[in-house]
């Protein structure tokens, strides 16, 4: 299988991928750092891209794995002593991560928790369903990532696995490595000579080959029955009795109780058990006497932080080196100088020989290959062997005297200072391109990294504009809510839609009936109500003709008798309902606004118009027969949905109870139906009273009707809430 791993260098994924590779998978490593310094064992093919990189999508793309294990919460690209810092970066490393892997959409990805996020004391081992509750900040990144992971594998069917491993230990190389409670344990023996325990701190330990073992088995198994595994050796051991192990290694060991009240946090791994078995078989005595013996014994390293110091002679070999290197062109000049001289010495009076002088290539090969230096130290032992051979064959004042000794000596410095000069212009024009490469690298790189972030703030840049209130997205969202309301109650909410999404508190809902009338069904405010209740909207002129023509109407001379905004929904070319809205700023009332109203009220239409015929029905379908009168359930449901109206200050009503005395129900109501406005509503109750719904009517302005009722020969009442 291609298997791909994710995470920081350290012992967990390097014992993974010793796993791996002996099973035979391709192994590809994302490091998440672009730093390639950090060793890691040998995988098929290395990524050094941190998390937040744009072409993580890309190496998914290209790797296809079958497999993604991310060591989450043993990820050691993240330093967890700036928990703020570090839980950000988690989190939005997470999400990358979890994106890419969605846009690949192949293979199962698993990823690696801990214990962390359990933070109270649980007296029963914690099963797979157990809510977490981390205490830490790190504690709940780790959380944030299983719920991410939740919401992936559920959202696009993912085959995503989140693993807890119980208090995973292993044994620390450096002090960096040093995480888990018996290293730590350890680590403050070899700092204060004394350890300081919470005795009743019960858990149970994980060993790395133990969890490498079970991860393993995740990783290459066919199918799986559960989306989150606990994986515990289940062995129960606590704070006294590891100190007490350490006691017996060493009994000058002082151990001291902190007197705090323990927990206990021990995982089960009943469900991993039951369906892969119990690979569990280190020994947790053995294993802490092993990282206290390899503790004690590199002390050095483990309090300093730095690495064991290594022998004398490789530090002797390692602080000689640049003497070393420097001294060796001059070795290799030496030896060439001599071999050189003997060649000359015994072969020089060979007739093939003699035209050669073999002084000066052993000058110009020195000036080509090291430069100037080495070219002027060879030509000044050449010079010397020439001499000393000259000398053995003749006296040696005809040295001083020889002209062409002088000549041969100039010829050898100046071919070698030229061709040296050369050599040096060569080699520094050689760094200088480097130099510039790097440089330009180095340019290239910090683009990459600020197209990164612009990339990053361009997106969330689209988010804010998405997330607008005059987003099409959230215009829907928020109209398309209205489907949960009942019919009769549509139109209330209508009223408060609008103005949610226009930007005000002063919207009404006005509903046309028979003749030239509009009646006034919902309004936000009391200056919504300003125009009345009823209004002749054919009479309103320019507003009427404006919405005739299925134009928005827009008030720019600010004329107090007409709304600053307002728009109408039509069925069949017959007007149904107006819409009004007031309190909007005068810089706003623009052709954006007209446009975004046009929106809204096509958004509404639909639910507005149904709950228009509903009510329609309502009076005509619903009423006793050959007369207004509304039935009892009927009657019940409209007074409900105008109180609920009227707890959000949606709608005005009151209810009267007609005080009829002996008089028949129905003669009375038939006898008050035909005097009755008609946007009030009558009907019969269960009690058999009569009652009158009087609409967008408040209690002050009830007594006109209750006088009203009165001239009609019938007693009436205000009925209470508990009455109705």
């Amino acid at each position: 299988m291609n298997i791909m791993l994710i995470g920081g260098a350290g012992h967990f994924i390097d014992s993974l991928i010793n796993k791996l590779n002996k099973e035979g998978h391709r192994i590809y490593l994302l490091t998440g750092t672009r730093y390639k310094q950090h060793p890691y064992q040998k995988v098929f093919e290395r990524y050094d891209f941190t998390y937040d990189a744009e072409c993580l999508s890309d190496i998914f793309e290209s790797t296809s794995p079958d497999v993604t294990v991310y060591m989450g919460a043993y990820d050691t690209n993240f330093d967890w002593r700036e928990e703020e810092k570090a839980s950000i970066r988690f989190s939005n490393s997470m999400t990358n991560i979890l994106m890419s892997y969605a846009m690949n959409n192949k293979g199962r990805f698993v990823y690696l928790s801990s214990d962390e996020v359990f933070g109270q004391d649980y007296p029963e081992d914690i099963t797979e369903y157990e809510k977490p509750t981390p205490a830490t900040i790190r504690g709940l990144a780790l959380s944030q990532g299983e719920e991410l992971c939740r919401t992936y594998r559920e959202s696009r069917n993912l085959d995503i696995i989140t693993v807890r491993l119980d208090h995973y230990y292993s044994v620390p190389d450096k002090r960096a490595d040093v995480t888990s409670i018996p290293a730590k344990m350890c680590l403050e023996l070899l700092e204060k000579e004394s350890v300081h325990i919470v005795p009743d701190n019960r858990f149970s330990l994980l060993y790395e080959t133990d969890a490498v073992e079970t991860v393993y088995r995740l990783i290459s198994c066919q199918t799986h029955r559960h989306p989150i595994y606990h994986i515990s050796s289940s062995a129960e051991i606590s704070e006294r009795e590891i100190g007490d192990i350490l006691l017996q290694m060493n009994k000058d060991t002082a151990i001291f109780e902190k007197p705090i009240p323990g927990r206990r946090c021990v995982l089960s791994a009943g469900l991993y058990n039951a369906e892969f078995g119990k690979p569990y078989t280190c020994n947790v005595d053995g294993i802490v006497q092993k990282i206290a013996n390899k503790m004690y014994k590199n002390s050095y390293v483990f309090l300093t932080g730095e690495d064991s110091k290594p022998p004398f002679w490789v530090r002797i070999a390692e602080n000689s080196g640049w003497f070393v290197k420097m001294l060796i062109p001059f070795v290799e000049n030496v030896i060439l100088f001599i071999i050189v001289f003997l060649l000359n010495y015994f072969l020089g009076d060979l007739k093939y020989i003699q035209r050669l002088d073999m002084y000066l290539l052993y000058v110009l090969l020195f000036a080509v290959v090291y430069g100037q230096q080495q070219s002027v130290f060879a030509a000044v032992l050449a010079s010397v062997g020439y001499c000393i051979t000259f000398i053995l064959n003749r006296p040696g004042h005809e040295l001083l005297l020889d002209l062409n000794t002088y000549i041969w000596i100039a010829q050898l410095f100046i071919v070698g200072l030229v061709v040296g000069y050369l050599k040096d212009q060569i080699v520094v024009l050689r760094k200088e391109t480097e130099e510039v490469q790097d440089f330009l690298t180095l340019q290239l790189t910090d683009m990459k990294d600020i197209n990164t972030s612009n990339v990053r703030v361009k997106n969330a840049l689209e988010m804010q504009l998405v997330n607008q209130n005059d987003s099409v997205g959230k215009i829907y969202r928020i109209t398309s809510a209205l489907d949960q309301y009942s019919p009769e109650e549509v139109l209330f909410y209508a009223a408060d839609v609008v103005g949610q999404l226009m930007g005000t508190k002063d919207v009404a809902i006005y509903q046309i009936s028979e003749g030239s009338f509009a009646r006034l069904f919902s309004a936000t405010s009391k200056k919504a109500r300003a125009l009345g209740n009823s209004i002749k909207y054919q009479e309103m002129g320019e507003l009427y003709s404006t919405l005739c023509e299925h134009k928005v109407f827009i008030n720019r001379k600010l004329d107090e008798n007409y709304p600053l905004m307002a728009n109408a929904v039509f069925e069949e070319g017959k007007m149904r309902v107006l819409l009004f809205v007031w309190g909007i700023p005068w810089e706003r009332m623009t052709l954006g606004q007209s446009n975004q109203l046009t929106v809204v009220t096509s958004l509404i239409q639909e639910a507005v118009l149904r709950a228009d015929k509903y009510l329609s029905i309502l009076e005509n379908q619903r009423c006793m027969e050959g007369s207004r009168v509304l039935t009892s359930e009927a009657m019940r449901t409209l007074i409900n949905a105008y109180l609920r109206a009227e707890e959000k200050s949606l709608a005005d009503c009151t209810v009267l109870k007609v005080l009829h005395g002996t008089k028949d129900p129905k003669e009375v109501s038939n006898n008050l139906a035909q005097k009755l406005r008609q946007t009030d509503y009558l009907g019969i109750l269960e009690d058999g009273f009569v009652y009158i719904l009087l609409a967008n009517t408040n209690r002050e302005e009830a007594g006109f009707a209750i006088e009203r009722v009165r001239s009609f020969g019938f007693d009436s009442e205000v009925a209470e809430e508990f009455e109705i």
